[in-house]
């Protein structure tokens, strides 16, 4: 593996004070550990190495893996969301959260003044909220597979397309490439996703980033007649 693959992975994410869970791309795992959102995709996720597209530790430790292979890479807070901050813990009156809608409770997270944080204890008209991310101070233990290292032009740009349009199967899409263009055929069902245009911009700059010979990004948007039935 080296900078500029692009390689699909699963994984699971833990602290590793307390062995929780807190993210992963394994619906069953999702599922066992009370994560599951309905609605969410699980599948392998796309990172292209040194973009950023996960932690910093993270992305460095995966030039080290090997495809179908599970490693582990443990990341320490001041790599990972810093160190707790005392100072960014502060008490304020309930009635600032009530006059907005929010019944606070332990654990919840609320916006208050423009930035989010969590509820720590709620007594006597006033709530501790906890303006540090949610896991500072944590060490976190990846547990990583990549599951498939991606070498042809048409997939890397498929698995591209795929990650601005998740709810769509990636092979519905049909891909042709000559010299510097690239058609992008579009199945019916992509037609009407919400943020599609947002999508297909971002695909385009996506392409054009990675693969700067490409020059034009076409879509094609098909529409057919239904057939007529003799009255």
């Amino acid at each position: 593996m080296q900078k500029g693959n692009f390689i699909l992975i699963d994984y699971v994410a833990r602290v590793k004070e307390t062995g929780e869970v807190f993210d992963t791309t394994i619906e069953e795992t999702a599922k066992k550990e009370r994560l599951y959102k309905e609605g969410e995709i699980y599948e392998p996720k796309l990172v292209v190495i040194g973009e950023g597209w996960v932690l910093k530790a993270l992305d460095e430790s995966l030039t080290t893996m090997e495809v179908g292979k599970k490693t582990s890479v443990e990341i320490p807070p001041e790599k990972a969301f810093g160190d707790r901050d005392p100072e960014k813990v502060k008490r304020v009156p309930l009635r600032h959260l009530t006059a907005k809608g929010i019944t606070p409770s332990i654990g919840m997270r609320v916006e208050y003044n423009g930035k989010m944080a969590t509820v720590r204890t709620i007594g006597a008209g006033r709530v501790l909220l906890d303006f540090n991310p949610p896991l500072a101070g944590k060490t976190l233990v990846y547990e990583v597979t990549v599951q498939k290292n991606l070498k042809t032009l048409k997939q890397k740009i498929a698995a591209l397309i795929h990650r601005r349009t998740p709810v769509v199967e990636e092979t519905k899409f049909k891909l042709t490439v000559k010299e510097k263009t690239v058609n992008i055929e579009m199945p019916e069902e992509a037609f009407y996703l919400e943020g599609i245009q947002v999508a297909k911009r971002g695909v385009a700059m996506d392409i054009q980033r990675f693969f700067p010979k490409i020059t034009t990004v076409k879509f094609i948007e098909t529409f057919k007649a239904e057939p007529k039935t003799e009255s």
